[in-house]
């Protein structure tokens, strides 16, 4: 294929914008896929919890064929997800594309993820074409949208196309941009040795692997983007991060399922069929290289700029209800592990749940999907604990300990000061709403860095705030304050000294490690006092007193019992004196005081549930 008959680039938007449903519209007026054939809408998200919550999880590339002026094109789309926990998704397809199409919804103009994404796009200096999306809907102000995005984002009205890719309105002008401005891949590039070659299927071969996932028949399939050279069944490919080699078994392109193929060109975006058992081995962001004439070995050879490696922001312990299924657990986690590079885990034991996993996720939607995708295809029965973060323990000699679970908390005597991760939280919202918005943020700790108006009535608040503080209800609570009006976008700034303890919960004088956590000092009276009381409803009654209590080192900060069930043992007296009485009540009461010291508190799994999750209220 010509290099200059070659089209990469992605679409990026703020989630639920139509990213999805114009990719749809594309793929149709392109003839890749029949009409009849596409059953339902959304075709990319091939994922059946992409498709049920109508949401995009993961890039998903597609090849296309566009006739313009008579020459044929070959249109490479990367569609990526819109949502802030899958941001890193969206940064890969960047690396691999020249261009991309920025949707903005015509009802609800500029959110928080359109200008994160824009300066992503721009740092990746590729091409921006803004469409405006949904213009059939009644409630659309396309003059109003145009005119937003100009000022935002500095794009001229007139280069904006007002599209519905519902209806499939002007969607045709979208593909004649896509071949007139985005550009085809650069003629030349640099090889190893510092030299411009000119970019052919000829010379050292160098594909950037943006993505890979495991399938079940052909093991770990690579998604790449080739930067020079070619690929082609039966090549010895070596991995420039460990120099490992893999011989090619099969190349191909997406449309979008895998259609196999004699040879991948230069500038093109396919798969690769490695062979390999283990997706960590094919990591994202390594380079598949092969040499070409010059003589250097794999270990002179330069590799392609990468990605940074992605570091889970939250995480939580999973526990199966029946302790039996721990083994079914280890493999679907082991097994999803292979779909999802971004998720990790080590082996977590708790006194009070069992053995289960500790895991690490990119946001609270990250951690929901793993979670239903569990319980769905491997039919687990499962309890996850309340999401934190993790902390950075420095100890008095200067050692610093990472921890992700309160578990590993070392003795508090030998801690100097705890470090905790900071985001920045750039919130988009009605002016309306800007003062409940700022409070909320303040009594989260958070510190106000900037106020910019987008326009006469929207504001761009600018926050520093600890990672915590926006885990678990943050989201909720800013849509509930805000009518729904207010969108948000995080990026993460690093660890910095805080004024944190552990808090225990102890229940009949046993420390229950499933409800420890690491709050705020300030904070720690009101968070024990409210878990004391959760537990307090929820504990069953025994036939002694039960204490629950919440305790920062050995310092008590909050308290409530659970009384005793009391049985009656006078009933069967039926006369005389008082000493009779108080004899078998006394004997009653030794009898409770011995099985306090030696009694357990069954603790029913429904329990942790319910204090786990979040208040309703």
């Amino acid at each position: 294929m010509d290099l200059k008959k070659i089209r990469n680039f992605g679409i990026i938007a703020h989630i639920d914008h139509g990213k999805s449903t114009l990719a749809d519209r594309l793929i149709e007026m392109t003839g890749t896929i029949e009409k009849r054939d596409m059953k339902h809408g959304q075709i990319l998200d091939t994922m059946e919890l992409e498709q049920e919550r109508g949401i995009t999880i993961k890039l998903q590339p597609i090849r296309m064929a566009h006739t313009h002026d008579g020459e044929e094109y070959e249109l490479n789309l990367i569609d990526t997800p819109g949502h802030v926990d899958f941001s890193y998704e969206v940064s890969r397809s960047l690396a691999a594309v020249e261009g991309v199409l920025l949707i903005v919804d015509s009802t609800q103009g500029i959110e928080a993820q359109t200008l994160s994404n824009t300066y992503m796009a721009l740092d990746h200096e590729l091409e921006i074409i803004p469409v405006l999306n949904k213009i059939d809907l009644p409630q659309a102000e396309v003059e109003k949208r145009a005119q937003e995005i100009e000022d935002a984002i500095g794009i001229p009205k007139e280069d904006i196309i007002a599209v519905s890719a519902k209806s499939g309105e002007n969607v045709e002008k979208v593909l004649e941009a896509i071949v007139e401005k985005i550009p085809p891949p650069a003629p030349k590039v640099k090889d190893s040795l510092g030299e411009e070659v000119v970019v052919g299927d000829d010379g050292e071969t160098k594909c950037l692997i943006f993505d890979s996932v495991y399938d079940a028949y052909k093991g770990v399939v690579a998604y790449v983007r080739v930067m020079n050279g070619s690929l082609k069944r039966g090549d010895k490919l070596k991995m420039l991060s460990n120099f490992e080699e893999v011989e090619v078994l099969e190349v191909g392109h997406f449309k979008p399922k895998y259609v196999a193929a004699d040879k991948l060109h230069a500038g093109g975006i396919g798969y690769v069929v490695t062979g390999l058992r283990d997706v960590s081995s094919a990591r994202v962001g390594d380079t598949f290289w092969q040499k070409g004439e010059t003589r250097i070995t794999a270990e002179e050879a330069k590799a392609l700029d990468g990605y940074k490696v992605v570091k889970p922001y939250v995480f939580a312990s999973i526990f199966c209800s029946e302790g039996d299924d721990y083994a079914d657990l280890r493999d679907a986690i082991e097994k999803l592990k292979l779909n999802d590079s971004s998720l990790s885990y080590e082996p977590e034991r708790s006194n009070a749940l069992g053995n289960g996993f500790r895991c690490g996720f990119l946001g609270l939607l990250h951690l929901d999907i793993v979670q239903e995708r569990l319980e769905r295809e491997y039919g687990l029965d499962l309890v996850v604990t309340a999401p934190s973060v993790s902390y950075i323990i420095v100890k008095k000699g200067g050692e610093e300990l990472l921890i992700s679970t309160p578990s590993k908390y070392p003795d508090p005597s030998t801690v100097d000061s705890i470090k905790e991760p900071w985001v920045k939280v750039e919130v988009l919202v009605p002016k309306d709403y800007v003062g409940s918005v700022m409070q909320m943020c303040q009594e989260k700790r958070g510190v106000s860095t900037d106020v910019q108006y987008l326009d006469k009535n929207r504001v761009i608040l600018t926050f520093e705030l600890p990672l915590a503080s926006i885990v678990v209800d943050f989201y909720d609570t800013l849509k509930s304050i805000s009518s729904g009006y207010a969108s948000m976008n995080y990026d993460y700034l690093g660890y910095r000294v805080s004024n944190l303890v552990k808090l225990d919960m102890w229940i009949a004088g046993k420390v229950v490690d499933a409800f420890s956590s690491i709050v705020h000092r300030s904070n720690a009276g009101y968070v024990g006092r409210d878990m004391a009381k959760k537990l307090k409803k929820l504990i069953p009654r025994a036939n002694f007193e039960i204490a629950v209590q919440a305790a920062i080192g050995g310092k008590i900060v909050a308290r409530e019992t659970i009384s005793a069930f009391r049985k009656d043992v006078t009933a069967k007296l039926y006369g005389g004196d008082r000493t009779r009485k108080d004899k078998l009540l006394n004997k009653q009461k030794a009898g409770k005081k011995r099985m306090k010291m030696v009694g357990n508190v069954n603790i029913a799994q429904e329990a942790f549930l319910a204090v786990l999750k979040k208040d309703e209220d």
